[in-house]
């Protein structure tokens, strides 16, 4: 089984680099991470509000584990809106 993990967040206006950067570590460690096949965040290329996500995981599990011991960064507060879903394939 896989799970992706997709979608879009929104940020506040001015805000999307920021996001950006500040998601560089979690990217990093993602895919550091066993059971992560994928892990990107990535700015959008019509909306400057707009990132972006996407991962691939080999477990529900991983992700799980991975979510549970991630960094707080503090990025959470620069969204206005997240539309992400995980999928079961």
């Amino acid at each position: 089984m896989t799970i992706i993990v997709a979608g879009q967040i929104e940020v506040q206006p001015g805000q999307r680099q920021r996001f950006l950067d500040g998601s560089q570590m979690a990217m990093r460690l993602a895919r550091e991470t066993t059971g992560c096949e994928d892990f990107v965040v990535a700015a959008d290329p019509l909306d400057e509000q707009r990132v972006n996500v996407f991962e691939v995981w080999r477990s529900r599990q991983a992700l799980h584990d991975f979510r549970d011991a991630g960094p707080d960064d503090g990025l959470t507060a620069l969204i206005v809106r997240a539309r992400v879903r995980e999928y079961e394939v």
